[in-house]
C-alpha cells in the first residue's frame, strides 16, 4: 500500500524537474543567443548615431565613399571623385579606418 502512496509524488517531481530543464534551457538561450544580439544592435546604433561630415565609411555592399551630407535617416557619400551617393544611415558598415588592422 505504501508504494501506490509513493507512486503520484515520484511523477510529479518529474514535472518539476522538466519544467526546470525547460527554465533553464531558456535561459542560457537568452545569454547566449537574445543578449549578445541586443548588445550588438546598440552599439550599431550607437555607431551609426555618431557618424560625422567628412568620415570614411564602408557600406554594407562593400562600397567605401567619404561622408559629404548627412541627414536624420540618410546619408550622401563621395565616391571615386564627384560620384555621389545617398543611401540609409543603416547601409553603413563601419568606418573604413576600423577596417585597416595595425601592421
Amino acid at each position: 500500500m505504501n508504494i501506490m502512496l509513493q507512486a503520484p509524488a515520484a511523477n510529479g517531481g518529474g514535472m518539476w524537474q522538466q519544467i526546470m530543464m525547460i527554465a533553464l534551457i531558456l535561459v542560457i538561450f537568452y545569454f547566449f543567443l537574445i543578449r549578445p544580439q541586443m548588445k550588438r544592435s546598440k552599439e550599431a546604433k550607437k555607431f551609426r548615431d555618431s557618424l560625422q561630415k567628412g568620415q570614411k565609411i564602408v557600406t554594407i555592399g562593400g562600397i567605401h565613399g567619404k561622408i559629404v551630407e548627412i541627414d536624420e535617416n540618410t546619408v550622401t557619400i563621395q565616391v571615386e571623385n564627384e560620384g555621389r551617393l545617398r543611401m540609409e544611415k543603416s547601409a553603413i558598415a563601419s568606418s573604413a579606418t576600423e577596417q585597416l588592422p595595425n601592421a
